[in-house]
């Protein structure tokens, strides 16, 4: 939907709108009772200021007519709390628990201290054959191709970060978590390690090189281990 992009951030993906739309609804949320409650308490200070304000009285806070202050209210968070989890849910499966029907290219990200290293399928389209190609710190897609990503942290944790994509997911050692994403825009764009992660947390930035179908081609076919043989 990405009726929320207030950072007019490029929205790469085609779930970035709404990842954008859940931090706009919370946003919207949170905003709407800090308002009223800032107004409540600003009103109190003006109304029971020095001059008109009564007596210290000891109450217990059992009082039907004074729990109502607390109760009603809470209810009627917990009405938006419920809303948000359902907004947020639809979000969650739809980017972190369905992944697209195969056959889909896979990529490989691993991350470490402190770089990443990417794995994408060659020629042949599959990830784990001879023709597999590595790179460091530079990962290229192809524009309007769904991937399924394979992320893995060979040392400490890290976060695997697109904010173009509003992609984010932490890599766990040990684990191997499998995600997926799309971009619809040629360009070149910004990979981030959004998990502190060592002394060189902050110089592990990576590019997503994403490009149309025949430059991606041309440069599968041209950094492929048999053209790079044949090369030299």
């Amino acid at each position: 939907m990405d009726i929320f992009n207030f950072t007019r951030l490029p929205a790469l993906s085609t779930f970035a709108g709404n990842v954008d739309d859940v931090i706009g609804w919370v946003t919207v949320a949170v905003g709407f009772w800090f308002i009223l409650t800032e107004f409540v308490f600003f009103y109190f200070i003006l109304k029971y200021r020095k001059k008109y304000s009564p007596k210290a009285a000891y109450i217990t806070g059992e009082e039907p007519d004074l729990k109502r202050w607390i109760t009603r209210p809470h209810n009627a968070i917990l009405v938006f709390d419920v809303l948000i989890v359902i907004i947020g849910v639809k979000v969650w499966v739809q980017v972190k628990q369905t992944l697209p029907p195969e056959p889909v290219p896979h990529v490989r990200v691993v991350a470490q201290q402190w770089a990443w290293s990417f794995v994408h399928p060659g020629p042949d389209g599959q990830l784990d054959t001879s023709d597999d190609i590595k790179t460091v710190d530079d990962l290229h897609i192809q524009a309007n191709q769904s991937y399924i990503w394979e992320l893995e942290a060979r040392d400490v944790m890290h976060s695997f970060s697109i904010p173009t994509m509003r992609l984010k997911q932490d890599a766990i050692p040990g684990r191997v978590i499998k995600g997926w994403f799309d971009a619809n825009a040629v360009g070149v764009y910004e990979i981030q390690c959004a998990e502190i992660c060592g002394i060189g947390h902050g110089l592990m930035p990576g590019k997503l090189h994403v490009e149309d179908a025949a430059t991606h081609t041309a440069w599968v076919q041209a950094n492929s281990p048999a053209s790079r043989i044949a090369a030299n």
